[in-house]
C-alpha cells in the first residue's frame, strides 16, 4: 500500500498498513487481492456485509432520481423511514442526522429541554463510567472515557457519572441532586469492554425514571439494528416487556455502511423537539433514507435478528471450547454478536497478528477482544472466526508465559 498520500489526512487514527478495494458479504480484499474474514463490520456498521446487492441497488437508483433537498421541505422517504424504524421500535417520532454521535446530541439537547420545561436552570444527566457515546464535545463529555476528554477541557457540564450496571448508585444520585432530567446508558457497553449488565437493569433504570420523572435514554448505536438478537437490545431485556425509553439513539448499521442516524423518542419526550429547537442539513435525506429502508426490508424479510441470538451463542461456546484452560484469559461473554474475550493484560497487538491471518478484529478497553462480525455470518465462518481467534489468543499467551493447562 502506497501510505504517501496519508500526509494530507489529519492522524486522528492509527491507521493499520492496508487498504481495502472491495468487499462481499463478510470477506474484504485489499489492493493486493489477499482476502479477509471481517470480525470488525466497519465497527459494526455492515450488519448486512459488504455491498449487500438490495442496498446497493437501492442507492445506486435512488442516486439517478434525488439524492438531497434539505429538510426545509417534505421528503417523503424520510416519512416512510420514521414510521418504520418507530414501529419497530414501538417509538413515536424520529429526528434524523448522520451519525451516532449527532443522534445522542440530539438525545442530550431533549434532556435539557425536559428539564427547562420543569423549570431546572441547570439539569443534569447521568450517564456511565467506561461509556461511549461519541466525539463531540457535548457527547465527548458523556462519554466515561478520561482518555477522550484529554485536550478538549473544559468540558460540557452537567453530567454526573456512575459506575455501569450500578442501579445503587443512581438512588443514591437521586437523593444527593435535585437536578436530574435524564439517564442516558447504553444496553451493553461496546467501547467499554463489552461489558453485559445484570438482568433487570435496563428495567430498573426504567422504574427510577418513572418514580422521578427523569427521561430514560438508550443508546443503541451499537446494540441496534439486530445486533443482540433482536431489533434493539432493550427489546429482550427482562422487565422491559411492553415498555420502551423516552429517548433512543441508533445509528452504524442503520444504512448498512451509509451515514445515517436517528433519535426515536415516546412518552414524555414525544413533544419536547419544535421547530427551531434542532436542525440537520443533510439529515434524514432521501439518499439515506432510501440506503435505510433498503436495510430495514432485507434484514426483516430475512429474519436477520431473529438468527443472531443462536450464533452469538455458537461464537461463544466454540470460542469457550477451544480457550479451556488458558489461564490469560478472564472472560467470554456478550449478547448476540457483539462478544468480547477479556485477557489479563493489554492485547492491543492482537488486531495486527490477526491481520497477519487475514482475519480483522478489534480491541476494546484495552484488553478484550471485540468480535462484532455482519449478522449474516454462517456457521462455517463463526467456527473459522472462533478457530482463529483462540490460535491467537493461546499463540499470545504462550509467548506471555502464561500457563495454558490442557
Amino acid at each position: 500500500m502506497n501510505t504517501s498520500s496519508n500526509l494530507a489526512v489529519m492522524p486522528t487514527y492509527a491507521r493499520l498498513p492496508i487498504a481495502f478495494t472491495r468487499g462481499e458479504g463478510v470477506w474484504l480484499w485489499d489492493d493486493a487481492g489477499e482476502r479477509y474474514l471481517d470480525a470488525v463490520a466497519g465497527i459494526a456498521v455492515c450488519n448486512l456485509g459488504h455491498a449487500h446487492p438490495q442496498v446497493a441497488a437501492a442507492i445506486a437508483d435512488q442516486a439517478t432520481q434525488l439524492m438531497h433537498t434539505s429538510n426545509l421541505y417534505e421528503i417523503p422517504l424520510q416519512s416512510e423511514l420514521a414510521e418504520k424504524l418507530c414501529g419497530l421500535a414501538g417509538m413515536q417520532r424520529a429526528f434524523f442526522g448522520n451519525s451516532g454521535a449527532e443522534a445522542n446530541e440530539a438525545a442530550i439537547k431533549l434532556a435539557r429541554l425536559h428539564g427547562h420545561q420543569q423549570g431546572i436552570d441547570s439539569p443534569l444527566i447521568v450517564v456511565a463510567e467506561n461509556s461511549f457515546h461519541g466525539r463531540t464535545l457535548a457527547t465527548l463529555s458523556a462519554t466515561g472515557n478520561r482518555k477522550v476528554h484529554v485536550g478538549f477541557e473544559p468540558l460540557v457540564g452537567g453530567f454526573l457519572r456512575v459506575p455501569y450496571n450500578d442501579i445503587e448508585a443512581i438512588k443514591r444520585v437521586a437523593e444527593q441532586h435535585a437536578g436530574v432530567v435524564a439517564v442516558l446508558v447504553e444496553p451493553l457497553q461496546g467501547e467499554g469492554g463489552v461489558q453485559v449488565p445484570d438482568t433487570r437493569y435496563l428495567a430498573s433504570v426504567r422504574e427510577l425514571c418513572n418514580t422521578h420523572g427523569w427521561l430514560m435514554m438508550l443508546d443503541e448505536v451499537q446494540t441496534g439494528m439486530g445486533r443482540c438478537g433482536s431489533w434493539f437490545a432493550f427489546q429482550s431485556a427482562a422487565g422491559m416487556e411492553g415498555m420502551t425509553p423516552d429517548v433512543m439513539t441508533v445509528a452504524k448499521a442503520l444504512g448498512n455502511g451509509f451515514p445515517v442516524g436517528a433519535c426515536l423518542v415516546a412518552g414524555a419526550a414525544t413533544e419536547l423537539m419544535q421547530a427551531g429547537h434542532h436542525g440537520s442539513t443533510f439529515g434524514g435525506s432521501p439518499l439515506a433514507s432510501r440506503a435505510a429502508l433498503a436495510t430495514l426490508s432485507v434484514m426483516e424479510q430475512d429474519g436477520v435478528p431473529e438468527q443472531v441470538a443462536g450464533k452469538g451463542e455458537r461464537l461463544r461456546h466454540r470460542l469457550a471450547e477451544q480457550l479451556q484452560g488458558c489461564s490469560a484469559v478472564v472472560d467470554i461473554r456478550g449478547r448476540g454478536l457483539l462478544c468480547g474475550v477479556e485477557l489479563d493484560r493489554p492485547c492491543g497487538e492482537l488486531v495486527a497478528r490477526a491481520l497477519e491471518r487475514n482475519l480483522l478484529i478489534n480491541v476494546a478497553a484495552g484488553n478484550v477482544v471485540r468480535l462484532i462480525p455482519p449478522l449474516i455470518i454462517d456457521n462455517q465462518q463463526i467456527d473459522q472466526l472462533a478457530d482463529t481467534v483462540a490460535e491467537l489468543v493461546l499463540d499470545f499467551a504462550r509467548g506471555d508465559s502464561v500457563e495454558v493447562t490442557p
